[in-house]
C-alpha cells in the first residue's frame, strides 16, 4: 500500500471511530461545539458570492452540518455535495438529511473523485496528521488543494491550525501550518485573488481562493 492510500485509510479509521462514539454532533467530527463549528463555516463561506445560487462541494463533509448553517443564514438556493473517506460519516449524513433533495453524499477513496461545482470547501480536514511526518502530511494537503482547484469553477476555501498557536497547547498529532506559506502557494499556483483570514477567535486560519 502506498503512502497516500495508507494515509486515507487511517483518516477513515480515525473519523469513523469519532462518529461511532459521539454520533452526528460536533464531537463526532472532532470539533468542540456548535459555536466554534459555525465560526469556521462563516469564514469558509466568504469564498461564495452573496445572493447568488451556487453548487458547492464539501470535502471531508462529516455528517453534513454545514447544510444547517447554509439554511439558517439565508444563503440563496444551493446544491450541496458532500464527500468523505468514512462510510460511517456518509451514512450519518444521508440519514440526517434524507429529506433534503438538494443534498447528495458520496463515500470516496481519493480526492480526485469529486464532481465539478462552483466552490469546494474543506473544514478541518488538514488538522489531524496522526503519526505522519510533517512532510508526508504536507504532501497530502497539497495534493488535496490541487484537486479542490481542479473541480471548482469559481473558487475554494480551507482552514488549518496555525503555527502561531500557544506552544503549551500544541499537540504532536496535529498539524500547525504557516499561513504565509499557504497564501504564497495559492497565489502562485491558483489565483491572483487569495485571502488569509486570521482575525477570528480560533487557533487557525482560513484561505480563500477566488477565481
Amino acid at each position: 500500500m502506498d503512502l497516500m492510500s495508507k494515509l486515507i485509510k487511517d483518516i477513515d479509521n480515525y473519523y469513523s471511530e469519532k462518529i461511532t462514539n459521539f454520533g452526528a454532533t460536533p464531537k463526532g467530527v472532532d470539533w468542540n461545539d456548535f459555536s466554534t463549528q459555525n465560526i469556521r463555516f462563516k469564514q469558509l463561506l466568504k469564498v461564495t458570492k452573496k445572493n447568488t445560487p451556487f453548487l458547492i462541494n464539501d470535502l471531508g463533509c462529516g455528517y453534513g452540518s454545514i447544510i444547517d448553517y447554509l439554511s439558517e443564514n439565508n444563503f440563496p438556493d444551493f446544491e450541496y455535495t458532500g464527500y468523505d473517506f468514512s462510510e460511517k460519516m456518509i451514512n450519518a449524513a444521508k440519514e440526517k438529511y434524507s429529506k433534503n433533495t438538494n443534498c447528495k453524499f458520496y463515500k470516496i477513496n481519493s480526492e480526485n473523485e469529486l464532481k465539478h461545482a462552483n466552490y469546494t470547501i474543506g473544514s478541518g480536514i488538514f488538522n489531524v496528521k496522526m503519526q505522519y511526518k510533517e512532510n508526508e502530511w504536507l504532501s497530502y494537503i497539497l495534493k488535496t488543494i490541487e484537486a479542490m482547484d481542479k473541480y471548482s469553477f469559481k473558487g475554494f476555501s480551507f482552514n488549518i491550525l496555525t503555527k502561531y498557536s500557544d506552544k503549551e497547547y500544541m499537540r504532536d498529532d496535529l498539524y500547525y501550518a504557516d499561513p504565509l506559506f499557504f497564501f504564497d502557494y495559492c497565489k502562485r499556483n491558483y489565483s491572483r485573488n487569495v485571502a488569509v483570514l486570521h482575525d477570528y477567535e480560533l487557533y487557525e486560519f482560513t484561505i480563500l481562493v477566488k477565481k
